[in-house]
């Protein structure tokens, strides 16, 4: 039963912005050590805690939380754009067990998973093609949120599925999150969305290319204005960041159920709400058993617009 993590900060900005060299060089250092680790583990099995940008899941239809039996890349930001290697009948079994805990996830056979989820599989493998992936969606911008308690509960279902079933009694598995720390990039919040974004919001996929670069030149645009201090967004929040990565280093993750949505919008930004698939991953982590945190990296970064951590862990 070796069981692993990785979480770490996505960014689509990491190849369209030039923030520092010595902050460039401290990123790349920190992806280094975390594919060393995954490589030195070498992992039979990757499940993959991830967001969504709106290029996969949308208003039309939001949950909590979705595992999918097949997933394709939605190629955002030059990010993965095939099928992903999932084994369907694991995920069906995986999905029957947590729905059997009376958690009641959500399933797809059609999953689109952009690059909140992709991107640290590249950063990790390179090419995708044959790595062994369930893709586990944890939606973290789109209100309402259940409490960090049931994030909380549904991560050590997970876990304790992969801690239980003969199949995996020798198997490496990887737990994997993505996203975070404190940040809020320029994506609409419905509350104060437009006509035209709130139709973007609900059905918004499959966009053209024109609209896709648009989108996504916006950001890298607010990034570069965020760096250079003429930016609206929200300030990152490197307390708050420590803070919560305390809590990973610790094991403690009851102390996840006390982040409520509205205090999280207001101390880290809309977008700190991708730190739910920290807390997923870290509880399926520990549904094994205590474990360590082996490495930790931490830096606030404008030019990412993100309070960017790497982190890995294994079991005592």
């Amino acid at each position: 039963m070796p069981q692993a993590l990785v979480c770490m900060s996505h960014s689509p900005l990491l190849e369209h912005v030039e923030p520092p060299a010595d902050v460039k060089a401290s990123v790349q250092e920190a992806f280094t050590a975390a594919r060393e680790f995954v490589h030195d583990f070498a992992p039979d099995l990757v499940v993959n805690f991830g967001p969504d940008h709106y290029n996969g899941f949308f208003y039309d239809l939001m949950p909590p939380y979705c595992i999918g039996f097949t997933a394709t890349g939605t190629g955002d930001y030059d990010s993965w754009a095939g099928p992903l290697n999932v084994p369907t009948e694991v995920a069906e079994r995986l999905a029957q067990f947590v729905i059997d805990r009376d958690i009641d996830v959500a399933i797809s056979r059609a999953m689109e998973v952009d690059h909140g989820a992709v991107q640290p599989m590249e950063l990790l493998y390179g090419d995708l093609t044959d790595r062994p992936i369930i893709p586990v969606f944890v939606n973290s911008v789109a209100r309402p949120f259940v409490k960090m308690e049931r994030v909380r509960r549904f991560g050590a279902a997970v876990g304790e599925f992969f801690a239980t079933d003969a199949e995996f009694a020798d198997a490496k598995v990887l737990f994997l999150g993505s996203g975070g720390l404190s940040h809020d990039p320029p994506v609409p919040q419905w509350a104060t969305a437009t006509d035209a974004q709130r139709k973007f919001l609900t059905d918004g996929r499959n966009p053209t290319p024109e609209a896709r670069a648009a989108r996504q030149q916006r950001t890298i645009d607010t990034a570069k204005a965020f760096a250079a201090g003429t930016a609206s967004v929200q300030d990152l929040n490197p307390e708050w960041d420590r803070a919560f990565l305390e809590i990973c280093r610790t094991g403690e993750l009851e102390r996840f159920d006390a982040l409520d949505a509205d205090e999280m919008d207001a101390a880290a930004g809309h977008s700190s709400h991708e730190v739910r698939t920290w807390v997923s991953a870290y509880s399926a982590l520990a549904a094994a058993g205590a474990y360590d945190v082996t490495y930790e990296f931490y830096r606030p970064i404008k030019e990412y617009i993100a309070g960017f951590a790497v982190t890995t862990a294994t079991l005592r």
